[in-house]
């Protein structure tokens, strides 16, 4: 019997980016929503007048809840999402937002649709090459396109301990869309930072850790072993160690007016 071929890089970042959809729900109770000053400045390129904003790789509607607590009605707010089950969680979280199945390669909207498109913790699973002529054939002229990645604050000592533990040796691949250049359609790229927290517990943080995509599709066994030595970590640090604490994030975010 032949072995098996080795798995291409393109391979495993394809089967990362569909291993949340068997997770929806872990998803939706544990990770992290995002600043609403973030979103605030993601969005204040635009003109006075209401936005309509797309939430493009929407998930679970953690990002569509932060728009909604930033004052964008319900009724101005699109969310599209490509996996039926995170769309459902979406759907349940934020029933009066317009929910749509669909992809950044191929979004199910109009042209000029929108003043904004948004992605939270997404866009590196864009392919950016098809994406960012969808993403400008949905905006308005001088729309905006944002992005957001929440990372952990690695300048705290037993948050830098927890995210060493948390590779498992994996090659976690620095996302590309973090680093996002100026791009003809999308020029002059801004970036900046925001600070975050979550209130976690060693078991909920373990929790959190376990809907990270490297995480997702390791081995049971594996995965098992790894998210406790996450939780020995933290209980065995005075900072984690007495039940509920914060975990200090960094948003990074990014914006650029559609030419």
């Amino acid at each position: 019997m032949q072995d098996a071929l080795p798995e291409s890089p393109e391979e495993l970042r394809a089967r990362r980016a569909a291993s949340f959809g068997a997770n929806a729900a872990a998803y939706a109770a544990e990770r992290p929503d995002y600043p609403v000053a973030a979103v605030r400045w993601a969005l204040d390129r635009l003109p006075g007048r209401p936005a309509r904003v797309l939430d493009l790789g929407a998930g679970t509607g953690k990002l569509t809840g932060v728009l909604l607590e930033a004052g964008i009605p319900a009724e101005a707010i699109t969310a599209v999402e490509p996996d039926a089950a995170m769309l459902a969680e979406l759907r349940r979280a934020h029933p009066g937002v317009t929910a749509l199945q669909g992809t950044a390669e191929e979004i199910p909207l109009p042209d000029g649709s929108v003043d904004a498109v948004l992605a939270g913790q997404a866009m590196q699973w864009f392919d950016l090459d098809r994406a960012y002529p969808e993403m400008h054939r949905v905006l308005t002229p001088g729309g905006v396109m944002g992005a957001l990645w929440n990372r952990y604050d690695t300048a705290v000592p037993w948050v830098a301990e927890m995210k060493r533990i948390a590779r498992g040796g994996f090659a976690v691949e620095q996302g590309r869309a973090r680093r996002l250049p100026d791009h003809p359609l999308f020029p002059h790229v801004e970036r900046t930072e925001f600070p975050h927290l979550q209130r976690r517990t060693a078991e909920s943080m373990a929790a959190t850790i376990g809907t990270h995509s490297h995480v997702l599709i390791m081995d049971a066994p594996k995965r098992e072993a790894l998210l406790n030595r996450i939780v020995d970590h933290l209980r065995a640090t005075p900072d984690t160690a007495a039940g509920e604490f914060d975990l200090p994030l960094i948003t990074l975010t990014i914006r650029a007016v559609a030419r």
